[in-house]
């Protein structure tokens, strides 16, 4: 594993929403370079992009039609260079989005497909109908069927997300050579690295039966389609041919993975990716509609979980340490408590001490080192995601009341990730002059950069120590860890021990005191305002001896 990468810290931008340049309501690469200071001056060194190619934008820049370009509305290929050459003199690095398990049906490939043109024929996934149907009964992710019918071509093309994203057909080693061939385009160009979208979904079994059906009336994939039989072999080839040849970072999507896959994926002798985003954790508070739940999250198997892949990865494979992301709702929100700004701060901050001193890689969206918050639009309309429509549509048609499915959106809508970056109480929060693409969350007069900077009890701030702090800790990046008090119902605490040195840190997730606790070592770190012989509400500490 290189040190770079283990010592780094990714900050991630949604690039719709960070900084809009032009005034036009859209974020774009002008607005984002406006703004490298402030990523540099918080303390992350990495820069993860989502999507800023050419896409219709049915998911949000997830369907691309052109891999060797850039989305208009974002800027042009000189403003991207412009933007690299700007973010290397800063000692940033930037990490693009691939998105190779499918691409959008306006894709020139998929064009070619649907007409049988040479080598394209067979670049995507066609089957024919089985007795006038489709071929099985597969459910996408953003509802109905995972099948979409050609009349052209007589057949059906499986896509595993929208109808507007054709999955590749990855058994063509010309899609593979494709592939390969635009990652090269971009690291030549002098990128430094990809996360990869659902990566562990491009190799599919030659037979696809089936699936249990669910709540939502259709078979699930996913036992099925993820983590398929080639799908290391695909991996190490892409490693062999491309990765290997560039010192760059990559972080693999992987739905449904445990330890025992991250040990092949993320391995440390380097053959597939440096590391990968599980998914285990974001099921802590799943209920019977799946994601679409006003539950709370379940403390004590969120710990199970992080304690297991830090336990399990530990001199095998390299952890990646994440609470949120632009599919998923706010950190802050769901795993902490934004019910008074007292608990909003300090749970902001306990939340992040607790997960950026384990080993591994952080990963911040943007706007989680203000606290920003997830968002509770009264209108369905107000809402941009398809996911949240479609769901909203398939849930309430089922009978789920309108209320009802609301508290669910309100609670894990990916809009609430993607709200325009709060950076002043101005009008639109500073993101734009014009009406934002998406409404901006209305605590924005409150919560914001500006205000925080100058705030030293700021979450802010405190993200600046912590993030500090992390980088120039040995115990942190290479400790080993071990999870204390593993049967309390309030205190998240463990160590990292490293040649004869030990950090303890203590995380308090409940709005209650915890027991007494037996603090030893010299404290260091912490959003506290004295120590006492017990945690007090979403309080953490961190000691060293």
């Amino acid at each position: 594993m290189k040190d770079w990468i283990k010592k780094g810290v990714v900050y991630q931008v949604y690039p719709r929403s960070f900084k809009d340049g032009n005034n036009d309501g859209i974020g774009d690469l002008r607005g984002l370079i406006s703004k490298l200071e402030y990523i540099r001056d918080l303390g992350a060194n990495i820069i993860w992009m989502n999507p800023i190619y050419p896409s219709p934008n049915d998911d949000m820049g997830y369907d691309i039609s052109d891999y060797r370009d850039i989305m208009p509305e974002f800027g042009t290929m000189d403003d991207f260079e412009e933007l690299l050459a700007k973010a290397h003199s800063l000692g940033i690095k930037i990490m693009l989005d691939l998105v190779v398990n499918h691409t959008s049906d306006e894709h020139q490939w998929f064009k070619d497909s649907v007409a049988r043109k040479g080598k394209y024929t067979d670049f995507y996934i066609w089957r024919d109908p089985k007795d006038g149907k489709e071929p099985n009964n597969w459910g996408g992710s953003f509802q109905g069927s995972a099948w979409e019918y050609v009349p052209e071509r007589g057949q059906y093309y499986l896509h595993l997300f929208s109808k507007k994203q054709p999955d590749l057909n990855w058994e063509n080693p010309q899609v593979r050579q494709e592939v390969y061939s635009l990652m090269k385009f971009w690291l030549d160009k002098g990128i430094d690295g990809f996360r990869m979208d659902v990566i562990n979904y491009i190799s599919k079994p030659k037979e696809l039966p089936d699936g249990k059906v669910g709540a939502n009336g259709f078979g699930d994939f996913h036992p099925i389609a993820l983590n398929g039989p080639r799908q290391n072999e695909f991996l190490r080839e892409m490693n062999e041919k491309v990765l290997s040849q560039y010192d760059i970072v990559t972080v693999g999507e992987t739905v449904m993975v445990k330890p025992e896959h991250a040990l092949h994926y993320a391995n440390l002798d380097g053959s597939e990716l440096d590391m990968v985003f599980h998914f285990q954790h974001m099921g802590v508070d799943s209920g019977k509609y799946g994601k679409w739940s006003d539950n709370r999250f379940d403390f004590m198997k969120l710990k199970r979980i992080l304690s297991d892949w830090q336990e399990k990865l530990n001199g095998k494979a390299w952890n990646s340490l994440y609470w949120d992301n632009h599919d998923q709702p706010r950190g802050v929100s769901r795993f902490g408590d934004d019910s008074t700004e007292e608990y909003r701060t300090k749970s902001a901050k306990m939340i992040a001490t607790c997960l950026y001193l384990m080993q591994g890689t952080p990963y911040i969206l943007e706007g989680d080192e203000l606290g920003m918050t997830n968002v509770a639009f009264d209108d369905i309309e107000d809402y941009e995601d398809i996911d949240t429509r479609n769901s909203y549509k398939a849930f309430t048609e089922k009978g789920v009341p309108h209320e009802e499915m609301m508290r669910y959106v309100h609670r894990h809508s990916r809009d609430n990730g993607r709200t325009p970056m709060q950076w002043d109480d101005s009008e639109n929060a500073g993101f734009s002059k014009a009406k934002p693409w998406l409404k901006v969350n209305p605590n924005y007069r409150t919560i914001n950069a500006a205000a925080e900077i100058k705030d030293p009890d700021s979450v802010y701030n405190y993200y600046r120590k912590l993030l500090e702090f992390r980088k120039n800790s040995d115990l942190v990046i290479d400790g080993d860890f071990t999870l204390t008090n593993a049967d309390d119902t309030q205190i998240f605490s463990y160590e990292r021990r490293l040649n004869g040195k030990a950090l303890y840190v203590f995380c308090n997730f409940s709005n209650k005191n915890t027991k007494k606790l037996d603090f030893k070592g010299k404290e260091i770190l912490g959003n506290y305002n004295d120590v006492s012989d017990c945690l007090r509400p979403y309080e953490a500490i961190v000691f060293e001896d």
